[in-house]
């Protein structure tokens, strides 16, 4: 028996994909294509609602969903820390509930933010330059917010160094770390984390040439809806990245401490 999907945000970039990859596989049924017109419980007979629509939409689609038991899977940008920590809250609150927020469906990117996350304890001095094409609507991206968080994270609060930060052409600063977003015609997406040592730069760099990038991803996602339990932050827990990084990371950062 396939597993039904409704989609909200149906009509935009991501969201007519989801929609189209959902069609194409015999596991899961489209039973709603949502858009802003639509009403509040319109899908709601749907096992999983995929949210890829507007950052200022999204928090309240999400726990509409939750609450009336669906599973959840976020692909909205806009999902900061604080977004995040209350979406945990309601979260506790509802025995069985389950959401997969997912900053970027793209396992290029995922790899790519792995990849920094290990680097972190190494350099002090780290920027992120994110380019987008022009009709989208949120900067810093959602997934170079989740990538300076989690090279903080990484860091254990050892401070950033980042001069002049207070001034408007360095960046928003994110977790400490200056985020520059550009929006340009010709670009579908592009992420650069850069750090910088004594006479050496790291630079990660993924680029997305187009919406296919996002396919497998979105396949994952769908596919591990079903073992949710409670909230994930990140595709790369689905894809057992996550973890990965994450030890690479501290074992660095213990290596680094013991050096000092």
């Amino acid at each position: 028996m396939s597993t039904s999907v409704a989609v909200s945000g149906a009509t935009g970039r991501l969201g007519a994909l989801v929609c189209e990859i959902v069609e194409s596989d015999p596991d899961f049924t489209l039973t709603a294509r949502l858009t802003s017109a639509s009403a509040p419980d319109d899908g709601a007979d749907a096992t999983i609602l995929v949210d890829v629509s507007h950052p200022e939409a999204s928090p309240a689609i999400v726990e509409r969903a939750l609450r009336r038991g669906q599973r959840v899977i976020v692909g909205t940008s806009g999902w900061s820390a604080e977004r995040l920590a209350e979406l945990q809250r309601i979260v506790n609150e509802l025995p069985g509930a389950a959401a997969l927020v997912v900053p970027n469906f793209s396992l290029g990117s995922v790899l790519g933010t792995a990849l920094a996350r290990i680097a972190a304890p190494f350099f002090d001095s780290v920027e992120i330059i994110e380019a987008h094409h022009p009709g989208k609507v949120d900067s810093p991206s959602g997934t170079a917010v989740r990538t300076a968080e989690l090279i903080a994270d990484a860091r254990s609060g050892k401070p950033i160094d980042a001069p002049f930060a207070e001034q408007t052409a360095r960046g928003e600063l994110i977790a400490g770390i200056p985020v520059h977003s550009l929006r340009l015609a010709g670009v579908v997406a592009k992420q650069e984390v850069r750090f910088g040592g004594a006479g050496e730069v790291l630079t990660i760099t993924h680029d997305t040439h187009s919406n296919a990038a996002y396919g497998p991803g979105i396949r994952a996602a769908l596919r591990a809806a079903g073992e949710l339990d409670g909230l994930v932050v990140g595709l790369d827990r689905v894809l057992g990245i996550g973890s990965a990084a994450g030890a690479a990371s501290a074992a660095d950062a213990d290596a680094t401490e013991g050096a000092a």
